[in-house]
């Protein structure tokens, strides 16, 4: 399957998503909902999917006030592949298609590697990288049985690139897969008119930050988020919807001719 010529098409028509219905993990707050209130902005049917299952649905209800659409919340483990595959059930018997799969849910816990546990390593590449997996394989296999096409994006990290830090060692492993994942992906999926594209962000503004933030400060270290973007070309940290309007061009047909590319949303982080 070729991908489409859009040259023909105008700018509206390019980022429209009218009648298209979107998958987003990890969607009830941050940057997955973000991204949830971009592509319903946009026209799509979005399902928000959450380990937090009030939380997705009272962000649904907001986003179907907000933008007159057709948003739902519901519960997903990622961690958990028979649940993913559910919600890709959901998602076909729900919405009627699939179009879009935004692979977002992630945790980034701390933890020094001579004193991570097993269980610990396990856990963050269960949700980082076997959730997205798992996504991207239900997510594809309905496209493929849909006959249209469609696009996964991965949520990846400027991690994917190089280490964090101290304490990170099993959440830059999980990304550094993920970077990997999307370009193999991208690859086997492409005949069969499906688009695989990462977003890789820098530091971002999140309840998950604000954690390690509020931790930080209680532990003497400082304020994270002014020691991030002092070190910041662009001269500040990046907030949820800086990476919802990179999905939403890659979740577009303004991103049509690309596959397998990394969308580097990083405030100039990675050349410094």
């Amino acid at each position: 399957m070729a991908v489409k010529d859009v040259s023909n098409r105008t700018i509206a028509e390019l980022v429209s998503l009218e009648g298209r219905c979107a998958v987003v993990t990890g969607g009830a707050r941050g940057i997955g909902y973000a991204v949830g209130d971009r592509l319903a902005e946009a026209g799509a049917y979005v399902i928000l999917a959450d380990l937090d299952e009030k939380a997705a649905e009272e962000a649904a209800d907001e986003l179907c006030a907000r933008h007159d659409a057709k948003v739902i919340g519901v519960a997903v483990d990622v961690a958990d592949a028979d649940d993913v595959r559910r919600l890709a059930d959901r998602a076909m018997a729900d919405l009627g298609g699939l179009d879009i799969w935004v692979n977002n849910a992630g945790i980034y816990p701390n933890q020094p590697v001579l004193e991570m546990t097993d269980e610990q390593w396990r856990r963050v590449l269960a949700v980082n990288l076997d959730g997205a997996f798992a996504g991207s394989r239900e997510a594809a296999r309905r496209m493929v049985e849909g006959g249209r096409g469609g696009v996964i994006v991965n949520i990846t990290s400027t991690a994917s690139f190089r280490s964090h830090g101290a304490g990170m060692a099993h959440y830059v492993a999980s990304k550094h897969g993920l970077h990997g994942l999307t370009k193999s992906m991208a690859i086997e999926l492409a005949p069969q008119g499906i688009r695989v594209l990462a977003v890789a962000p820098t530091a971002i503004e999140t309840p998950g930050v604000d954690v390690m933030r509020d931790a930080m400060r209680d532990a003497g270290r400082g304020d994270l988020v002014e020691q991030v973007a002092s070190q910041l070309p662009l001269g500040r940290i990046g907030v949820a919807d800086d990476i919802a309007r990179a999905v939403l061009f890659c979740a577009s047909d303004l991103s049509a001719f690309m596959t397998g590319s990394t969308v580097v949303v990083d405030a100039g982080d990675l050349v410094r």
